[in-house]
């Protein structure tokens, strides 16, 4: 309600502007005492009323400044016929360059709007919005792109359901903006095809792997004339963490690069009013990221954890950890979301966006990295998984 009134008061601003400045000059002529002409000032209303309102109030008050310099409200000893002429010539002329730039303005910007129409579009089929529910495992998700204009960028991620499990993809393509987009959409299409044909995970990430490098030889073809891409481009990749959930909560993973996720754990496994301490699941070192060297023969998937009912796994891209405040200091994600989950439980959706809010609030203006948050909690109810959960000692340490 507030930002409606002050915008109001701001376009009505505007819109009166040309007017009190017609006024201002024509008392300023009438009241000064040293015979100062000031009705040339008039031309400079047209150029304001284009700019702030538009073509119309243009040419109006145009028009009155025309035949004020003509008939000004002065004795017409203080001018001559020569000067009146002038000045009249001035404003029409302003008048007539206002008209013309305001109406290029005008398609100008209706093609921009358009653009930016289709943009979103694209950039929503890429990277669609992730549904509350998928096969009893919540899900909320956010992604900020540090590209000027862009929803999305070299970050990516994607939830699915399928026979095997509920398959997640959370990825990070080198670099940022609108220039990842091609090799991020690549990832996307070919994870959403072969999430549902590989029976194993080992094999969604191979498809992966030849996604990218498919991709890559044909933007190399395109961006060289003709001449095929070989070989393997350390400078061109992408860090990727594949997640299985199945059935009984076990959460099962391949990690090209990319950071670990954080769990948290659900009611009745130690959390008390402070709120459930985030851990860090993952143990060794990941693999490197696709794109740098060929996958190894052999890609056992690593157990990760078990979602309890009630239980949070938290994705995330290297540009949360990455960021930094005017000191230098990184963001210290594993206390933002402990803050974030304070409530008892907090929704999916309120987690991340405190998450999104104190991040903002850690690097103090426009991050420079794309950023992007994956929450899911196991919501498919009480069960024998309940009756069997292990101490929290026993949990942290998994």
């Amino acid at each position: 309600m507030i930002r409606t009134r002050a915008a109001r008061f701001r376009r009505g601003i505007v819109f009166v502007l040309p007017g009190l400045w017609v006024l201002a000059v024509v008392l300023w002529e009438l009241l000064s005492p040293l015979g100062t002409r000031f009705i040339e000032l008039l031309a400079a209303t047209p150029a304001i009323a284009c700019a702030g309102t538009g073509r119309r109030q243009c040419v109006l008050l145009g028009g009155v400044c025309a035949l004020l310099a003509l008939a000004p409200p002065v004795p017409s000893g203080r001018a001559g016929a020569g000067g009146r002429l002038g000045t009249c010539g001035a404003v029409l002329a302003v008048v007539a360059a206002s008209y013309l730039i305001s109406g290029r303005t005008r398609r100008l910007t209706g093609e921009l709007e358009r653009a930016r129409e289709v943009a979103v579009t694209a950039q929503t089929v890429l990277l669609r919005p992730l549904p509350p529910l998928l096969d009893g495992i919540a899900l909320a998700s956010l992604h900020v792109s540090a590209g000027e204009g862009a929803l999305v960028g070299g970050d990516l991620y994607e939830a699915l359901a399928t026979r095997y499990g509920v398959r997640v993809l959370m990825g990070d393509v080198r670099g940022h903006g609108l220039p990842a987009l091609g090799t991020a959409a690549a990832l996307l299409g070919s994870f959403r095809d072969a999430a549902y044909d590989e029976a194993e995970l080992p094999d969604v990430l191979r498809r992966l792997e030849r996604a990218l490098h498919r991709h890559l030889r044909d933007r190399g073809e395109r961006g060289t004339g003709g001449a095929a891409r070989d070989g393997w481009d350390t400078e061109e990749f992408a860090t990727v963490l594949l997640l299985e959930v199945r059935a009984d909560g076990e959460v099962v993973a391949l990690n090209c690069g990319h950071p670990w996720p954080h769990r948290l754990a659900g009611e009745g496994d130690g959390v008390g009013v402070a709120g459930p301490r985030p851990t860090v699941v993952g143990h060794g070192d990941p693999l490197p990221p696709l794109g740098v060297f060929p996958l190894p023969a052999g890609l056992p998937p690593l157990p990760l954890t078990r979602l309890f009912p009630g239980d949070v796994l938290v994705l995330h891209t290297d540009g949360v950890e990455d960021a930094r405040d005017a000191e230098g200091r990184f963001f210290p994600l594993a206390r933002a979301l402990a803050e974030a989950a304070r409530d008892t439980p907090p929704a999916l959706l309120t987690l991340v966006a405190r998450v999104r809010a104190a991040l903002l609030r850690h690097t103090g203006g426009p991050v420079a990295d794309d950023f992007a948050l994956l929450a899911l909690r196991n919501e498919r109810g009480p069960g024998p998984l309940a009756a069997a959960r292990p101490p929290r000692a026993l949990v942290a340490g998994s």
